[in-house]
């Protein structure tokens, strides 16, 4: 019943405006319909891809708050990343750093504990910068292609305009009009689609490289207590620790004031002479 209501009304549409984008489309044939089709289609998964790698970034960027607020707070990396969720980056690169340093000890041909330790945790940190940039080549082709799948549905209604043309004799406006406007159209829905995933490309990247960067950070900070068994570790967790493992300080008993009237009054008058 909807598709017969929808049916229906752009049948009427139709009839009252024959220069829409309906008839404009039905005008056009199959190649102006399949330009507009994969145009509408790189549009949805345009935004798709943006509202989805949005919601990824801000899970990261929620953990990375997370983790300056208590991670490194911490006795060891075993307990600060239970405190992290089950799959979060920067527990990911946490567990990495532990199984590698599980495994030096296991190999047999001697290799420098932070060459491995670093290979392993650029590994990581190259894992999940490869998951956050998925998509973007999409965007970025969009944004390359779509103007001129435009511009292809733009000159073949120019072309069928100039057919027009040729085969009546005469440019009227009634001739031209329909082909003209489906290349319109066609322009407008190019630029369209192709605007919005070239900023949305550019502004997920800016976000990706604040993300990159911050991941660095940690895993660096990783790297450096595990080379040094606990002891090197960020400005946060050094004070977090040092306030653990000071003692706290017994509180000072007041001395009470002197009871005793002679030492008193000998105070007062140490100053003056006994006359004669």
């Amino acid at each position: 019943m909807l598709t017969t209501i929808l049916a229906a009304g752009g049948a009427a549409a139709g009839q009252s405006n024959p220069y829409g984008l309906v008839p404009a489309l039905r005008e056009g044939g199959l190649i102006s319909q399949s330009v507009f089709g994969i145009l509408v289609l790189f549009l949805f998964f345009s935004l798709y891809i943006l509202f989805t790698k949005l919601f990824e970034q801000q899970k990261i960027i929620n953990q990375g708050k997370r983790v300056r607020q208590a991670f490194w707070k911490s006795n060891s990396l075993r307990e600060g990343a239970a405190k992290l969720d089950k799959n979060s980056a920067y527990r990911q690169i946490v567990e990495d750093g532990l199984e590698a340093q599980d495994q030096h000890a296991k190999l047999t041909d001697p290799v420098e504990a932070h060459d491995w330790l670093h290979g392993s945790l650029a590994r990581s940190e190259a894992d999940i910068n490869s998951q956050l940039n998925g998509g973007l080549a999409f965007l970025a082709t969009v944004g390359a292609t779509a103007p001129f799948i435009g511009l292809f549905g733009t000159v073949i209604g120019i072309y069928r305009a100039l057919i027009k043309i040729g085969s009546s004799g005469q440019a009227s406006i009634d001739t031209v009009a329909g082909p003209v406007g489906e290349a319109l159209i066609m322009t407008a829905l190019g630029l369209v689609v192709a605007v919005p995933a070239v900023l949305a490309y550019n502004f997920l990247q800016r976000r990706n490289k604040a993300i990159a960067e911050n991941l660095n950070a940690f895993s660096n900070d990783v790297l450096g207590f595990l080379a040094s068994d606990g002891k090197v570790r960020p400005a946060a967790g050094v004070a977090a620790a040092e306030t653990r493992k000071a003692p706290a300080k017994p509180s000072q008993p007041t001395k009470p004031a002197s009871s005793n009237p002679a030492s008193a009054t000998a105070g007062q008058t140490g100053g003056t002479q006994t006359r004669a």
